[in-house]
């Protein structure tokens, strides 16, 4: 079945944000939703859509209490995604009014509970330290790759590579973050940190995501900085990460990275059978 084609009444959808790290989230559980490569790039544009930094598609899960697929803005599906998983961590515990829960993705089984003070945590699993699970092209030191600025690389279900510099504020970001992501060092291209360092509990962040260029926050990009920073001997496991749309607290213990932080829901919509026809 063309699931494009057979909503006729148009197709449900939840807008959601993490730090201002946006997201359309589709529930499959309740409607026959067939996501595609154009359906994503048609919901996220920010004028001829709706917009989003990743799109979260949830069907039945055997094993969880909800499985997740994410999708980029330019239709490459994403294996992890922190803030959109906080987010679905919202929509699951006020659905199901229990204090947690996990999620299945191309990551595994994420748990997932809440923090109180409207802050929901997630735990992100552990980094991926290996050059082949990041994944990089070649056997280098992950602390200290062979690019200019040195930067460590770290996986976090999707590959990261993050610099520490003087100023995270004085960063190229665009120019930067686009030469970095396609380095033939990162053979499923790579999103790109920026840091600096304010203490060992506190750094600032600002980052490039693979596929959606500049967000205002990255749930995994946060957790692999701090592994980074941490393996690099500057910061503590425990660390609040700075991002342009706000704080996430992540703590790398040791059963995994654990990222806390809010979860908003902006607006819930329907996408109609004109754009859905469209989008084919």
């Amino acid at each position: 079945m063309n699931s494009v084609e057979n909503h006729q009444n148009g197709l449900p959808f939840r807008k959601m944000h993490g730090l201002g790290n946006d997201f359309v989230i589709l529930d499959a559980r309740r409607t026959d939703i067939s996501a595609t490569p154009a359906l994503a790039q048609a919901i996220g544009h920010r004028h001829f859509g709706v917009g989003f930094d990743q799109l979260a598609v949830l069907t039945e899960s055997g094993g969880a209490d909800v499985d997740v697929v994410f999708w980029n803005s330019d239709g490459s599906v994403a294996g992890a995604c922190g803030n959109a998983s906080r987010c679905i961590a919202r929509l699951i515990l006020d659905e199901n009014g229990n204090d947690s829960a996990t999620l299945r993705t191309e990551r595994g089984l994420l748990a997932v509970k809440r923090a109180g003070n409207g802050l929901f945590s997630v735990n992100m699993g552990q980094p991926q330290l290996d050059w082949q699970d990041v994944p990089l092209a070649r056997e280098v030191d992950l602390n200290n790759l062979p690019l200019d600025g040195a930067p460590g690389a770290a996986g976090m279900g999707n590959p990261h590579c993050v610099f520490v510099v003087p100023d995270a504020e004085a960063v190229d970001l665009p120019s930067l973050g686009a030469k970095f992501e396609t380095d033939p060092l990162f053979p499923q291209r790579t999103n790109v940190e920026f840091i600096h360092i304010n203490n060992r509990q506190s750094i600032r962040m600002r980052v490039w995501e693979r596929g959606s260029i500049i967000t205002l926050a990255c749930g995994s990009g946060a957790c692999a900085a701090v592994v980074v920073a941490h393996r690099k001997g500057l910061v503590d496991r425990c660390v609040d990460v700075h991002l342009d749309g706000g704080k996430l607290t992540i703590d790398w213990r040791d059963d995994g990275v654990w990222m806390t932080g809010p979860a908003a829901h902006v607006f819930s919509g329907v996408l109609s059978s004109e754009f859905l026809a469209d989008a084919r």
